[in-house]
């Protein structure tokens, strides 16, 4: 097993060669690495279940292992991930703009690599090819560090990327897994300043604070949602009722689903009681602010606590407040800056809502879950960025890029 500085050291290396390869060798090796998803699906597959098995065994909750789950329709969705990256422009040595400056010197802006981007994750090991993927179409060398819950997954499914590198003659430290499941090897990833360039986290809240607070290596934090929907009182019920539902339950184990809902006293009145067993029937606890018990007394008593709480789960904290001002106040007080919405039919509240909520991605009238790269057309993503500098929001081929300025002269010297 190597150590996690010699990793670091021989992805430093790779990254250089990597850094200038051409697109059209680059998406070859892209398409390679679908097809060779897709040939070795059985061989992930029994990875995959060791993984599962494991996590029964040691009593974990079906909500994270439908995280760690592979089959092979999701296997087949990755490899067209895969091929949809490929197709994609190219971001490496784009002109971002040029100019000529007193002197003469014509100054160019031009889109480069980071170098060696570490990503460090939870549980899903999609994002294992999606990390690899977008590191490699951007000419960035990966250093992978999966959860150990998903560690023969990732182990099968680096082997397969790793495989394609070496057959199309690019060495395979460009992509490398840190396998050693102890604590003290992601504490020293995170201080390897100068071997790696970015590190980003996917995670709970206590996980990417952790990171953040730790790493002497630059940081991109991601992930953490405490999503919310906000029933205005004009809100069209079956609209809410639709994107409630889709928020909370299409797949409630990932960063961008509904986690408290807010109403406004009015429209609770009138719909909440029905709202609430609509949630019931698909078999979701609701937790309730004491406003909102008086109205649907079955709903158990929230806490402050669940207020800042991302389930994860079939859970949802429900708080009536009196005005839009309150909603935005709650949200600004409890939010992660992921995904939130407003469903009303006033535009000028809306705006407003827009305007003032703090978030990467701000909705009206339709689900947090649409916050993808997939959805917003940028390919696969690395991760939901949730901070303010450098990249917001699903950050897809151009977020995984730096720039550098090229100057051409003629002999000019500084006077």
């Amino acid at each position: 097993m190597k150590d996690v500085k010699e990793i670091a050291r021989l992805a430093k290396e790779a990254s250089v060669a990597l850094g200038s390869l051409d697109s059209a060798k680059k998406n070859l090796i892209l398409t390679n690495i679908a097809k060779a998803l897709r040939e070795e699906t059985d061989t992930i597959l029994a990875a995959n279940q060791e993984d599962i098995n494991i996590s029964i065994s040691k009593g974990v909750p079906q909500s994270i292992i439908d995280r760690l789950s592979l089959n092979s329709t999701r296997i087949e969705d990755i490899a067209i991930g895969v091929e949809q990256v490929v197709v994609l422009e190219d971001p490496i040595g784009e002109v971002l703009s040029e100019w000529n400056n007193k002197d003469g010197l014509l100054i160019k802006k031009i889109r480069v690599p980071f170098g060696v981007v570490a990503m460090i994750y939870e549980n899903r090991p999609n994002v294992t090819v999606d990390a690899a993927v977008l590191c490699l179409k951007t000419g960035n060398a990966a250093i992978l560090r999966g959860s150990s819950s998903a560690l023969n997954s990732n182990i099968a499914i680096i082997k397969v990327i790793q495989n394609v590198l070496a057959d199309a003659g690019i060495n395979p430290d460009a992509v490398q897994l840190i396998t050693d499941p102890g604590h003290s090897a992601t504490e020293e990833l995170l201080h390897l300043r100068g071997l790696v360039d970015l590190v980003i986290p996917r995670g709970g809240a206590s996980f990417i604070k952790s990171v953040v607070e730790n790493s002497t290596v630059p940081v991109i934090e991601t992930g953490a949602g405490i999503c919310h929907v906000y029933a205005h009182s004009d809100a069209n019920y079956q609209m809410t009722e639709n994107i409630v539902l889709n928020a909370k339950t299409q797949r409630p184990s990932v960063c961008n689903a509904l986690e408290t809902l807010l109403v406004h006293k009015d429209w609770a009145k009138k719909y909440l009681s029905d709202l609430y067993n609509a949630l019931s029937n698909r078999g979701v606890e609701c937790r309730g602010c004491e406003q909102a018990i008086c109205i649907v007394p079955e709903m158990k008593q929230a806490t402050e606590k669940d207020w800042e709480t991302e389930y994860l789960d079939y859970i949802l904290a429900i708080k009536i407040v009196d005005n839009e001002e309150q909603a935005i106040s709650h949200i600004t007080k409890y939010g992660t800056k992921h995904s939130e919405s407003i469903i009303t039919e006033s535009k000028e509240v809306a705006n407003l809502f827009l305007r003032n909520i703090d978030a990467a991605a701000v909705y009206h009238n339709a689900s947090t879950r649409f916050t993808d790269g997939f959805e917003f057309g940028l390919g696969a993503e690395i991760g939901i960025s949730t901070q303010k500098l450098h990249a917001r929001g699903p950050m897809g081929l151009k977020e995984m890029t730096s720039y550098k300025y090229c100057i051409f002269g003629n002999g000019q010297i500084r006077k």
